[in-house]
């Protein structure tokens, strides 16, 4: 009777079951999906690149093993690795890899690959070949893997409409800003991606700033400047990122403007991005600030906990990885200035976790917090993490951390909390909503009570000015 992959991949599965612990086989094994069963190569689908990786470095000879118990020394293993789960219009995107050989699935190839055959596309790609070079999509910038939340829905929506409608919608232009990593060049790219998947016949170009001044540059030396404005004339979406980086440079604003200009003019859809409002863009020409202010305006803003909490969620599931939900909590606590820095971590993590063969865990997590939230600026001579500062407060007034988190309000112990808090805001980056969190799950209002009251107390209470200069000095002495 032949065999089917199921049956070949649970059997492998019981070899594999006897000779790992039993969160691993959980961790590592179960995901796995059997996929098919061709001659002795027997394909499974794992969830990432990341869980490939770990799997062909940690499991490798147990997988050997498994095999040729199942289907003998010719047996083969082929993975099929998820590299875009889709979405409801799109399937998802696969890469198959069997003993180095790269083969990408068919359908995953035609979903992404760049539709040129709309002629205007392609006549206009192939006159102006030049002017593309180092302009590119990121295919994985879409709506569907961009987390929305209090923080950016205005943004989010504006441009989901103007990417079913470019051109059309009053949003026109379309100004979103915002600090750095907040996701800006994401939803640009996105509402880009929209419009070529859909809408095949537009010409949509994105391009930073800087590259739009380099091509002016370049073309300026080559007495070639009509040639580029003829190129950017013909578009009909432009997406242009960081325009604060035109101020200044009044010949590229200048013909920024022309563009600008026309492309309104007909109807064509024209998006920006900077890192503030238009009233505070300085070294830009009124009548350009005039225009930015034309459409919608629509900034992104850091993003809250919860929508911290959905980006490391959905982070953690495109790689394939599970964590509890304590480890979940105390990322999103700890990192919360912006989502670039939030996923930081999470590669830092992953990859922390796959050199040094370790488990991501709670004490991992705090190393690797702690590598990349620094100290303050005010004290650079001071770097320290929030669990540092409670062991050395809780080490001069001989508590426990347990007690020192605790709901006791002893008043020794109230005041050495106090003064945790008190040198966790002094000496670090994090939110007062976040030392709050690391002391047992406070308020923001019981921090910044807190940290009034032993400021007061330092200037007032000589003892009190004595304490924390002590603590400060061995806080200095454990950096």
């Amino acid at each position: 009777m032949p065999k089917d992959c199921i049956t070949v991949w649970n059997n492998c599965l019981n070899v594999i079951k006897e000779n790992i612990p039993e969160q691993s086989f959980k961790t590592w094994f179960e995901p796995i999906v059997p996929l098919k069963l061709e001659g002795t190569v027997l394909t499974i689908q794992v969830p990432s690149q990341f869980f490939y990786e770990w799997i062909e470095e940690h499991y490798i000879h147990l997988l050997r093993k498994a095999i040729d118990k199942e289907l003998g020394t010719t047996g083969r293993l082929e993975y099929s690795i998820i590299i875009d789960k889709g979405n409801d219009q799109s399937r998802p995107y696969t890469v198959n890899i069997q003993t180095a050989k790269v083969e990408f699935d068919k359908n995953a190839q035609k979903s992404n690959k760049i539709n040129t055959s709309a002629k205007k596309k392609q006549d206009i790609l192939k006159e102006y070949e030049s002017f593309f070079r180092g302009i590119k999509f990121n295919f994985n910038y879409t709506f569907d893997n961009f987390v929305e939340g209090d923080c950016n829905r205005l943004a989010r929506s504006a441009g989901y409409a103007v990417a079913k409608k470019p051109g059309v919608t009053a949003f026109n232009p379309l100004m979103l800003y915002g600090g750095v990593g907040l996701g800006k060049t994401h939803l640009v790219q996105a509402i880009g991606n929209h419009i070529r998947n859909n809408q095949q016949e537009k010409v949509v170009v994105y391009v930073s700033s800087e590259k739009f001044t380099n091509q002016f540059i370049e073309e300026l030396k080559n007495n070639n400047l009509q040639k580029l404005t003829n190129f950017y004339l013909q578009m009909d979406v432009l997406i242009i990122d960081d325009v604060q980086f035109l101020s200044g440079k009044e010949k590229t604003q200048e013909m920024f403007f022309h563009i600008f200009n026309h492309l309104h003019q007909q109807g064509k859809q024209i998006v920006m991005t900077s890192d503030r409002p238009p009233k505070e863009l300085q070294g830009l020409q009124d009548r350009l600030l005039s225009r930015f202010k034309w459409g919608l305006t629509a900034d992104l803003q850091q993003p809250d906990f919860e929508t911290r909490m959905a980006i490391i969620h959905r982070k953690l599931q495109s790689e394939g990885i599970e964590l509890n939900d304590e480890i979940i909590e105390y990322l999103a606590h700890s990192i919360d200035s912006n989502i670039r820095e939030l996923e930081g971590v999470i590669v830092s993590l992953m990859a922390q976790s796959s050199l040094n063969k370790l488990a991501i865990d709670l004490p991992l997590c705090k190393q690797v917090v702690q590598q990349i939230t620094q100290a303050s600026e005010k004290h650079p001579d001071v770097d320290v993490g929030i669990d540092l500062i409670q062991k050395v407060v809780c080490d001069y007034f001989s508590i426990s951390p347990e007690i020192l988190k605790s709901k006791s309000r002893k008043k020794e112990i109230a005041m050495a909390r106090q003064i945790a808090m008190y040198f966790c805001k002094e000496y670090t980056n994090f939110s007062l909503k976040s030392i709050g969190y690391h002391f047992g799950g406070r308020d923001h209002s019981t921090v910044i009570h807190a940290i009034q009251n032993i400021s007061d107390l330092r200037e007032n209470d000589g003892d009190m000015k004595a304490t924390v200069q002590e603590i400060s000095d061995l806080l200095k002495g454990n950096r």
